[in-house]
């Protein structure tokens, strides 16, 4: 059976067009020949992101990002269409992270897939979509705040500089100068001053010397002195110096306890009575030799003359 030329032809337009759709979709990054799945994602922000992006699980390069359009809803948010070629299974609760691939910039898209028993994801489904911050909104988080410390000290500074000016007026710096002229004129004079000592130094040397040599003398005679002392016998000294205050303690302890003829004295209360009664009778004899001194002028005669009490008035 022969096939008319029609047929071919319209055979080969046919395998053109399924060859050029295929060809569409392949550098669409969509092969239609295999088990691809198309999941859509909803943002409100995708700088950075752009069409064939990978899409990863894990790490793992699974598929793409092959498309980034606003919402016929007029919300302004925009729907990111992503394909993922690779067969894993994931539940449709699984989220969708949008990351930052690297320090100079661009975003990536990450399938965090979840294992909550509910329904996997088919194609066609929508995933939740999340915002991962990176190192720019970290460092944006961290330096706000510094930057309004910065802020507060730069208007304390300013605050600072102001109050400066108005203290720092033409009175005060005139002042200030003077100030400094006479800190110039106080170091010159100390300069002065200490070349008039170096002089004074250097014309004294010879005596300085001197003074030293009598000093190390001195101190060398010192030294001898206190090697003469240490060498004496200290020790005998101490002991008899011990002995003797022994003996002492000896006396005291002999007095207190009434012994010896001072201890008598002053522990003895008849010895005390007879000493009062004596001074008593020498009191008399002395006060009767007052009042009748002719009695005692006839002392050495034979004729014994009587005592008599005295009268008293």
């Amino acid at each position: 059976m022969k096939i008319s030329k029609e047929v071919k032809t319209a055979i080969l337009v046919l395998v053109g067009i399924a060859l050029l759709i295929f060809g569409i979709n392949y550098l669409r990054g969509e092969n239609i020949l295999g088990s691809s799945r198309v999941y859509y994602v909803e943002y409100d922000n995708v700088e950075g992101l752009i069409p064939s992006t990978p899409v990863t699980i894990n790490g793992l390069d699974v598929g793409k990002v092959i498309d980034i359009g606003f919402k016929d809803d007029g919300s302004g948010k925009l729907l990111v269409k992503l394909l993922v070629e690779n067969n894993y299974q994931f539940s449709k609760n699984s989220k969708a992270e949008l990351y930052e691939a690297g320090l100079i910039g661009g975003k990536a898209v990450a399938i965090m897939p979840a294992f909550d028993g509910a329904v996997n994801a088919e194609d066609g489904d929508f995933l939740d979509g999340t915002v991962k911050a990176g190192l720019s909104e970290l460092v944006n988080q961290k330096l706000t705040p510094l930057q309004a410390k910065i802020e507060s000290a730069m208007g304390s500074a300013d605050s600072l500089l102001k109050n400066l000016n108005d203290v720092l007026d033409e009175q005060t710096k005139n002042n200030l100068k003077s100030s400094i002229a006479g800190l110039t004129t106080t170091v010159e004079s100390f300069k002065s001053t200490s070349n008039s000592l170096n002089g004074l130094l250097k014309s004294n040397q010879s005596k300085i010397d001197v003074v030293l040599s009598n000093a190390e003398t001195a101190s060398n005679d010192l030294t001898k002195i206190t090697g003469s002392l240490s060498q004496s016998d200290l020790g005998q000294t101490v002991k008899n110096l011990e002995s003797t205050l022994k003996n002492f303690d000896a006396i005291l302890a002999n007095l207190q306890k009434g012994k010896g003829t001072m201890g008598k004295l002053l522990k003895d209360d008849n010895l005390y009575n007879n000493l009062e009664g004596a001074t008593k009778e020498l009191e008399s004899l002395l006060l009767d030799f007052k009042l009748h001194p002719n009695r005692y002028t006839r002392i050495l005669s034979k004729k014994e003359i009587p005592y008599k009490e005295p009268e008293t008035n």
